[in-house]
């Protein structure tokens, strides 16, 4: 892995709100789960409405150049919504679940625990991009996926670069310590957290990372900066940027957080 200053650099990341968040890396443009759309109630087929309560802090309109989009999954609106489905037309590749890679037409490619693709840089070289597990929900994967689908985290490595881990919706430390063991230290994290919870499912349980969780997180990892994201803007997250903080103050991890450039 590289361990060079320079490699471990931390670079911008510029967010948006909810899950999405914008940064380059080896010359291409990676976007995080799209969100753009207004604030209002979204219906899940066969599940709870979600309601978003606060706008995204841009447009895809500002985003530029978009090379790649990573999708955590695409079955709910709080991670792609209908402005972040027309982006995706815009977009020359995205990778998500194996489901997601099925439904999401020929732009799309879906990918399994651990498989990796190798993307051209503008420079020369290329970044790896590896799926790496998520579970969405307080139970063994066969059984949340069941209720709340499929869900894939991505670490992206290259030479001369640093190590970055994108941890989807997942709420399961089980897989962070599976992905700690093939990648750590992860020089910047962007951890999904919020705590989202619906009274209705697993007894209220988080379904993705809450504030302690996303520390202890950090602290398996190794993270050198973590940039969350997915705390802020929908209903049904219940901790944001304040307990995110007392967790992080409280593991002794405060100086790695990195709330990131606003769109």
């Amino acid at each position: 892995m590289p361990s060079s200053a320079t490699a471990n650099a931390p670079f911008p990341v510029r967010v948006f709100g909810g899950p999405t968040a914008l940064f380059e890396y080896g010359g291409l443009r990676f976007l995080t789960d799209p969100t753009f759309d207004a604030p209002g109630d979204y219906p899940t087929p066969g599940g709870p409405t979600l309601t978003k309560t606060a706008p995204a802090s841009g447009a895809p309109a500002d985003l530029g150049r978009v090379d790649v989009v990573l999708l955590s999954h695409d079955e709910h609106a709080d991670n792609l919504d209908d402005s972040g489905r027309a982006l995706l037309a815009d977009v020359p590749l995205t990778l998500t679940t194996p489901g997601g890679g099925q439904r999401l037409g020929a732009k799309a490619e879906g990918l399994a625990d651990w498989e990796a693709v190798e993307l051209d840089r503008p420079g020369g070289g290329t970044v790896t991009v590896t799926a790496v597990p998520a579970v969405h929900g307080p139970a063994p994967r066969e059984e949340i996926e069941l209720i709340t689908g499929q869900v894939v985290g991505f670490v992206l490595t290259g030479e001369g670069l640093p190590t970055v881990y994108v941890s989807g919706d997942n709420a399961s430390l089980g897989p962070v310590r599976e992905i700690a063991e093939r990648f750590a230290p992860i020089d910047t994290a962007l951890l999904f957290a919020g705590a989202p919870r619906f009274p209705g499912l697993f007894d209220g349980q988080p379904l993705v990372l809450d504030s302690a969780q996303a520390a202890e997180a950090s602290r398996i990892l190794g993270a050198r900066r973590v940039v969350p994201v997915h705390y802020e803007g929908w209903a049904h997250f219940t901790e944001g940027r304040a307990e995110l903080e007392v967790a992080f103050e409280r593991a002794g991890l405060a100086d790695r957080l990195d709330w990131g450039g606003r769109g």
